[in-house]
């Protein structure tokens, strides 16, 4: 390291949209003690104050000193980035081409990018006041009967001593019966203690620990004995095969060795569920990331795995920035899930940003699915990962059957068939669950006037607004506009105006119709907003308060219902008619996804798919030989056809305020010959205009990864001396996961 007493300038990372970095001076008076790369400063930039990232550090500059100006200040705490974290950070910016310090921006917790000192308290815990407990034996009787819910909360504090309000909220319980407990001297809060966990053999709880099939053995083993170096392991296993059990096991073996484990999950749907597997099986430190929590708890997650005292952190895509200094395993779960590509602003993928850490790290990662993306797939297939399989599911029960209803034939009432209808009645019957699957949220998706036909539609997107009667708004799903329910058509004033197409609030008020003995419960974005509404809602599925449960992806992914013995999916037929090549693979993922929450338990279980194209190939394909052969042929397809994952895109995106502006701009860049590179475009967006903004994209793409990143520098380049570049709105996306933009 440089001898920093007589250094005088840093070259640090700003988090603005440009992509280099800007050198300043360093006063005498904060040259003490030493600078450090990877420290925090604040620097004035365009009349604010900005925190920055050292990057270099240099007693020269070829910079005339009167141009520089002076960084404001040090953050001087021990709030900083490791030189791995920076080489990891550097990597992520140069392979996304994006600018480097909104990188850093996106990886530091909120907390840490404000230019004001933190005060940083430390995390609270709660435990059972022990003392209180053996005297209340009669309270804990009557608290029992009085206030079951106190009660479970005491039970999980008493089994997890040592556990986090946010971890609390997660599980779906609520403040007041933590504030309960506590008023009556039942619970204790203890200051969490700023050390690296150890590992002792009375952290495992044992009752729930499953004896493991063969193929799960083999699966833990091969894992295990490529421990100490990086390897990537697909991990396919049909729904109910028992991939959390195997991820618990080799978890086990990683804590063992004081280690600590990443858990990544696409959804915050998700994490509720993993905790509580996770809180089941392991008493020590487990912390949680995802917009969910507030920007402290974050920032307590942040911290704590950066000073090693967490031992399991669980988290969405951007998890995937946890300083870890003892990393032992990363587990990407549901690794095909389109949630864990970022799609604005930086946008990464969290499952091959986290293969790249595990790579960096030097440590396994596993990749979990049942219906594994077909880069993953292919990747497994040529050998360039370690393929595992599941086929089978370790208890009695049995994979659904997935049975497809022509709705060419049936008379539909609200969008459900016949067919249907006396299934979700038989099904009733015998006291079991329905899960119905529709992908549309809000009453309806349009609203129209029966007399001049014309459909109420945002000015801004020039879409149809959807409509929620719950509020009684019209909201425009795409740019967030909304105004109330008008009385009267707008352009001819007739009152009769009437839904068009249905939405999961108006399918939860049908089947409340059509059932009313049974309890129905809704479970989408509109229903989840409030925190820990979602955790709430499903902990009453599982205790059965509800017999039909309707929702969207929300409910598809990754949840155990072992009475949900029916599943319905309505209205698949979209993703066998789309402009976008992914479409088809992510229809069979979703449908597999949402089928395997049907006879996870003993009952045997039936899904239902409604469609107008039964005999189209994909569905029949999927159905009579499975998501491993259908993918299998669609990698032929794609191979023939020279798509990913046998090439490499990057989607050039551009927006302007009038049409022929981003057209041009694109157009310009496709006079620059690319060496192994070919152009798709510019051709208009799927969806053209969205908040009055007309967007375009280009394509470019090669074979070679290599030539295609050597092209993207040379067309960055080409964007500075383009004439429109102040006129238009542009951005990258190397990798691009959704062309739908």
């Amino acid at each position: 390291m440089l001898d920093l007493k007589s250094a005088c300038y840093v070259q640090v990372a700003v988090p603005v949209p440009m992509r280099q970095l800007f050198t300043y001076q360093v006063p005498a008076a904060l040259q003490s003690p030493p600078l450090k790369i990877g420290e925090r400063v604040i620097v004035p930039f365009a009349g604010r104050n900005l925190v920055a990232v050292v990057m270099h550090i240099s007693d020269q500059c070829d910079i005339a000193e009167h141009k520089l100006k002076a960084i404001t200040t040090r953050q001087s705490d021990e709030y900083f980035f490791s030189s791995q974290e920076l080489t990891f950070l550097q990597q992520c910016a140069a392979y996304y081409h994006h600018p480097i310090g909104e990188v850093f921006h996106q990886a530091l917790p909120k907390l840490l990018r404000q230019s004001k000192t933190i005060d940083i308290e430390s995390t609270e815990l709660y435990h059972v006041n022990k003392s209180s407990a053996r005297c209340d034996v009669p309270l804990l009787q009557a608290l029992q009967k009085k206030a079951p819910k106190q009660f479970a909360l005491y039970q999980l504090i008493a089994q997890h001593q040592g556990i986090t309000w946010a971890e609390i909220r997660s599980l779906g319980y609520s403040k007041a019966q933590l504030n309960g407990l506590y008023n009556k001297t039942l619970i204790i809060t203890k200051k969490a203690e700023d050390k690296s966990f150890t590992w002792s053999s009375c952290q495992l709880n044992t009752q729930d620990k499953l004896s493991l099939s063969v193929e799960q053995a083999l699966v833990v083993s091969s894992v295990l004995q490529s421990q100490t170096q990086f390897h990537c392991h697909l991990l396919e296993g049909i729904t109910g095969s028992g991939k959390t059990e195997v991820y618990l096991q080799i978890i086990e073996a990683v804590l063992a060795q004081n280690k600590q484990v990443l858990v990544i999950v696409p959804e915050i749907g998700l994490t509720p569920q993993t905790l509580n597997r996770f809180e089941q099986r392991f008493n020590l430190p487990i912390y949680l990331h995802h917009s969910g929590l507030n920007d402290g708890e974050r920032l307590q997650t942040w911290l704590a795995a950066k000073k090693g005292s967490a031992a399991i952190i669980i988290g969405t895509r951007s998890a995937v920035f946890s300083p870890l200094v003892n990393a032992g395993i990363i587990i990407v779960d549901e690794e095909h899930d389109n949630s864990l590509k970022q799609q604005d602003s930086f946008r990464y993928h969290g499952r091959d940003l986290a293969i790249l850490r595990a790579k960096q790290l030097n440590i396994p990662i596993i990749l979990g699915s049942a219906t594994p993306s077909f880069e993953s797939l292919h990747n497994a297939l040529s050998g360039k990962y370690h393929h595992h399989r599941l086929l089978k599911r370790p208890s009695k029960s049995k994979e659904a059957k997935i049975e497809l209803v022509n709705m060419a034939e049936q008379i539909s009432e609200y969008g459900l068939s016949e067919t249907l209808k006396f299934e979700i009645k038989q099904t009733l019957a015998r006291q079991e669950q329905v899960l119905i699957f529709l992908n549309r949220r809000g009453f309806a998706p349009a609203l129209s006037c029966q007399e001049c036909h014309e459909i109420i539609a945002c000015q801004r997107c020039n879409k149809a607004y959807t409509l929620h009667q719950q509020q009684q708004l019209l909201i425009c799903h795409h740019c967030g506009s909304q105004k109330r329910v008008p009385k009267q058509c707008f352009q001819c004033g007739s009152v009769r105006l009437l839904p068009l197409g249905q939405g999961t609030e108006q399918l939860e008020q049908k089947l409340s119709e059509l059932f009313t003995h049974y309890s129905a419960v809704r479970i989408d974005r509109d229903s989840t907003r409030r925190k820990g509404a979602l955790a709430k809602l499903l902990q009453e599925v599982s205790d059965k308060k509800h017999q039909l449960l309707i929702g969207t992806q929300m409910l598809a992914k990754g949840h155990h219902f072992p009475d949900v013995t029916l599943v319905a999916v309505l209205d698949v037929d979209g993703a066998l008619f789309s402009y976008d090549f992914r479409a088809a693979e992510q229809m069979a993922q979703l449908l597999i996804q949402v089928a395997g929450r049907a006879g996870r338990a003993s009952k045997p279980g039936k899904v239902l798919v409604q469609t107008r194209y039964p005999q189209h190939p994909l569905l029949q394909d999927l159905i009579h030989n499975g998501y491993h052969h259908f993918a299998q042929q669609a990698l032929i397809e794609r191979k023939l056809a020279k798509l990913p994952p046998f090439s490499y895109q990057v989607l050039i995106r551009a927006e302007a305020n009038y049409p022929h502006y981003p057209e041009a701009f694109l157009r310009a860049l496709t006079q620059q010959s690319l060496a192994h590179c070919e152009y798709a475009g510019p051709v208009p967006a799927p969806m053209e205009k969205k908040a009055g903004k007309y967007r375009f994209h280009l394509i470019v793409q090669s074979p070679q990864r290599k030539a295609l990143h050597f092209a993207i520098k040379i067309l960055l380049d080409n964007i500075k001396s383009n004439p429109l570049n102040n006129k238009v709105r542009w951005s990258i996306d190397v990798d691009p996961a959704d062309l739908s933009w």
